[in-house]
């Protein structure tokens, strides 16, 4: 028995790397993504836009170790609540990849146009989202439910941010209409961004989740709400 609680440990140890190796993957992703846009480089663009094949194979990996190790070890408890929220968080990595490639492509096209200025704080809003990935990732690292709880508040910041950006890209469109397909891309940015801070909100309450045994989607961070006990 105490053999098989070392072999379990030991596959849930390897599993916490894989899975923070991935998230610091995902987080430079982003930061290579917004850079390009911000910048108007098209070669570091692409090279987000290909590594995503990697980063979609260590999706992969993470989510074979977590069924292997509920196939051979049968986790109860905490190891259970983790490797559940692993899968979960796993999903969510594997997301913002994806926008991340997004933003890349909306890097890519608007490099081949000519320049225009940005109706919006584009760099502000980047930084807003990658700040809450990171620190949702750290409150995954050190079991810090206060922090993700931040993180969960911090979306709201972003939501706000973008439906400004929604009516300035339209005042700028009605001001500039020979603007309108580069326009239309930055706003797609700023909504790729947005549905990132989705998934890093979704990271911090899958922290909740396995620090507290408490799920608290649709209930938000602070909700009046009785837990609802995930044993």
């Amino acid at each position: 028995m105490a053999r098989h609680a070392i072999h379990l440990q030991r596959e849930i140890d390897l599993l916490k790397k894989k899975i923070l190796s991935l998230g610091a993957d995902v987080e430079e992703s982003v930061r290579r993504s917004v850079r390009a846009l911000a910048t108007r480089d098209s070669a570091l663009a692409l090279r987000v836009i290909d590594h995503d094949i990697e980063i979609d194979q260590s999706e992969v990996d993470v989510e074979e170790e977590c069924l292997k190790i509920l196939a051979l070890h049968q986790p109860v408890a905490n190891d259970l609540r983790l490797i559940i929220a692993i899968l979960k968080i796993n999903n969510d990595l594997e997301r913002i990849a994806d926008l991340s490639v997004n933003i890349a492509e909306r890097a890519v096209y608007l490099a081949t146009q000519d320049k225009i200025d940005m109706p919006f704080d584009f760099p502000g809003m980047a930084d807003r989202v990658q700040s809450m990935l990171k620190h949702s990732l750290d409150a995954l690292v050190n079991a810090d439910s206060a922090l993700a709880r931040d993180v969960c508040a911090a979306d709201d910041e972003v939501d706000d941010m973008n439906r400004e950006v929604y009516g300035r890209v339209e005042a700028a469109i009605l001001e500039n209409p020979g603007q309108l397909n580069r326009l239309i891309n930055l706003l797609s940015a700023s909504r790729y961004l947005e549905r990132a801070a989705d998934h890093a909100t979704n990271i911090a309450e899958d922290v909740i989740y396995l620090v507290e045994g408490v799920i608290i989607r649709h209930q938000g961070p602070d909700s009046d709400k009785p837990p609802n006990p995930a044993g």
